[in-house]
């Protein structure tokens, strides 16, 4: 199946367009590679090799990249592509095309010379390899690689006089590469021929002091939303390849942080093996279309080990989320049940299940494992009923209910206890039976910014979307009682409260949607109501439920998601842009979020019972997201968009719960439905 992305010199005719289209490998540690598809180094958090020390967390920069010079008689290339404070190198204009064939090729021409780079990480490992196949020489060339050790944790910068900390060693086809004031940070470099020079022997000026660093590098693209900084790497050695006329050479250099013998591996092996490893992936989902074959590829990003728990995760988002609580149990579907991955679904299940705490899962786990998860989510525990719910509708067997049973049930029952009884950050159920949460500078809904004492989005009381997860809690307990010959009395008697109490509470007859908040009530238009609609368990008759799916159609829709607050509200913010306090005041204020066009989807086909009409109209929504992933992150759905001309990709650039939400709506409420949609012709062949 094609899955292949190649673009041409029309996506880079400058500098700055070069850097909007960036790639991602990953390692299933929460290790990673990225960068931009000209060469250049754009980010505070990408880099050829981001290792994780203590998988998923711990994740330091080690290789930024390597830039390339290539001599050939009097003439010589440089292919570096950079832009630092005032200046920048120019490399792409040497690009031909870049191919992202699940792993990134660059195919330069100069000349007569055609070199093409590849890159790949090792999974599991926390190496990278680069790969160079270079053919056309009429007369000798040679190449040379300056490898840019970066060697710092991933949301740091290096100033020039940090330079002096590093140090490096060759020997043979090896270097060895470290920090004199950090033991973390050391590393193994190898080439597969070839031979090193000493870039300190290289004559200086008063204008070029030292070759040993690459100093004051521009980040574009942090440095559109505020940051100030420039960063610097270490370069102590180039190695020097020759080529000889007519022949094709190929050779490859490997990085790692791995404690085993470098030497004895084969890049373009790396290569073959991350590319055949996604592509056994790509064949396990049953759905052989485009669609599900792309993203299957992106959800593989984001399914990593946790050592904590010697099970897996989900990471929320690259390049720099680590593993969140509600982001793992809303993307969990799509991400491992959609693509059949049914084993990393049970580990994440029983990975949160350890850190249970009061009734609550974690919100979040900090990038330090030394630093203990935070707990402040009243909708992450919630969300973990759905996921299970998820797992026993797409498995059905019977050992997975026995693994339900024995292994997480008793975690769900103490989650149902807690909120019934109370728990902390004041998350409770009062006599109505609904259930609220938060007080003063708690934020524990998923829309979650506070700066300093601002809580811009409290929603204290008694949220929308929290208390339809309740209820959907409260059946699926029924429903597992049931299966396990329990007594399910009082969750079937708690959910009718529930029910009656939610449609006296919540719906604004006069505006024809849900209040946001109850009690106090909350009359701003937001998109947490369409959980309402789209869980499996739900409480409100039909017409509601059409209302409020036009209501969210007139007032949220964008291309790419649902905006999180209706464009007529006075508080409506269109960008996310500038300095961190002007994104963190947008965050939640109009900013359109990927991941609710999955709630979307699947509420608009219910309401409209899988009409033709509404698959057709699903259809074209899934189609959008496939020409997103030709921009921003290859073969990715960012995290956020603007409010007004939801285009360029903001926040993460790849996002566990946009990736997830969309594979799991078009597998759940629009290819099953299609057979049955009439198609037309170029449809039907796709």
């Amino acid at each position: 199946m094609h899955t292949k992305y190649t673009f041409g010199r029309s996506n880079w005719r400058t500098f700055e367009q070069g850097y909007e289209k960036e790639w991602l490998l990953t390692n299933g540690l929460g290790g990673f590679s990225g960068c931009t598809v000209t060469g250049d180094t754009a980010r505070i958090h990408t880099g050829y090799l981001v290792a994780s020390l203590n998988p998923p967390v711990d994740r330091v920069n080690v290789l930024s990249k390597i830039q390339e010079k290539i001599t050939c008689g009097r003439r010589t290339f440089d292919l570096a592509c950079q832009q630092y404070s005032g200046d920048c190198t120019e490399g792409y204009k040497y690009l031909e095309q870049f191919r992202m064939d699940i792993v990134p090729t660059y195919c330069y021409q100069t000349d007569e010379i055609s070199i093409e780079k590849t890159v790949a990480m090792e999974h599991g490992k926390n190496t990278v390899a680069v790969c160079y196949t270079v053919s056309g020489a009429t007369e000798p060339v040679t190449v040379n690689l300056t490898p840019l050790f970066a060697m710092r944790p991933i949301d740091r910068v290096n100033s020039p006089s940090d330079i002096s900390n590093f140090k490096a060693s060759a020997f043979g086809r090896t270097m060895l590469v470290g920090r004199n004031d950090d033991s973390r940070f050391n590393a193994k470099f190898y080439i597969s021929e070839g031979e090193y020079f000493d870039r300190s022997q290289l004559p200086t000026s008063m204008a070029a002091p030292t070759f040993t660093a690459e100093e004051n590098q521009l980040l574009a693209i942090d440095a559109r939303t505020g940051f100030r900084g420039l960063d610097s790497q270490f370069t102590p050695y180039d190695a020097v390849i020759k080529v000889y006329p007519g022949e094709t050479k190929k050779f490859f250099v490997i990085c790692s942080t791995e404690d085993e013998d470098i030497t004895a591996k084969n890049g373009f092996a790396i290569v073959k093996d991350y590319t055949d490893r996604m592509y056994d992936l790509i064949r396990r989902n049953p759905a052989k279309d485009i669609f599900s074959a792309h993203f299957t590829w992106a959800a593989d990003a984001f399914i990593v080990d946790r050592a904590s728990t010697g099970l897996k995760t989900i990471m929320a988002g690259y390049p720099w989320f680590a593993d969140w609580g509600r982001d793992t149990m809303i993307a969990l579907t799509g991400l491992t049940l959609c693509t059949h991955r049914f084993d990393d679904c049970e580990k994440i299940l029983k990975s949160f299940a350890m850190y249970e705490k009061n009734g609550l899962i974690p919100n979040v786990f900090h990038n330090s494992a030394a630093d203990q998860p935070m707990y402040n989510t009243m909708d992450g525990s919630l969300w973990y009923f759905y996921a299970v719910e998820r797992y026993l509708h797409y498995t059905g067997k019977e050992e997975n209910f026995n693994f339900i049973r024995d292994e997480i049930f008793p975690v769900l029952k103490k989650i149902i206890y807690a909120y019934e009884n109370g728990t902390d950050f004041s998350i409770g159920m009062d006599s109505d039976g609904l259930v609220y949460g938060g007080s003063e500078k708690d934020q524990i809904t998923w829309m979650d910014v506070r700066v300093g004492d601002w809580v811009v989005t409290p929603r204290h009381g008694k949220p929308v979307e929290i208390n339809a997860l309740w209820y959907n809690a409260l059946k699926v307990m029924e429903m597992l009682c049931e299966k396990f010959d329990r007594d399910g009395s009082h969750y079937t008697e708690l959910s009718e409260r529930v029910k009656d109490s939610f449609v006296r509470k919540f719906w604004n007859e006069r505006g024809g949607y849900l209040y946001d908040v109850a009690d106090p009530c909350e009359d701003r238009i937001r998109p947490n109501q369409i959980y309402a609609v789209s869980l499996p368990y739900t409480m409100l008759d039909r017409h509601k439920e059409l209302a409020i799916v036009d209501c969210v159609s007139r007032h949220l829709l964008t291309v790419y998601g649902l905006r999180s607050l209706s464009y007529t509200d006075a508080e409506y913010k269109p960008q996310y842009i500038g300095r961190l306090i002007n994104r963190d005041a947008a965050y939640h204020m109009g900013t359109s979020w990927g991941f609710l066009m999955g709630g979307y989807i699947s509420a608009f086909c219910k309401v409209h019972d899988h009409s033709p009409y509404a698959v057709r109209r699903c259809k074209e929504i899934c189609s959008r997201f496939l020409d997103h992933m030709n921009d921003g992150c290859i073969n990715g759905v960012a995290e956020i968009f603007d409010g007004d001309f939801t285009c360029t990709s903001r926040g993460c650039f790849t996002q566990a719960w946009s990736v997830g939400e969309m594979l799991r709506a078009y597998t759940e409420d629009v290819l099953p439905y299609l057979r049955r949609t009439p198609l037309t012709r170029a449809e039907s062949e796709e």
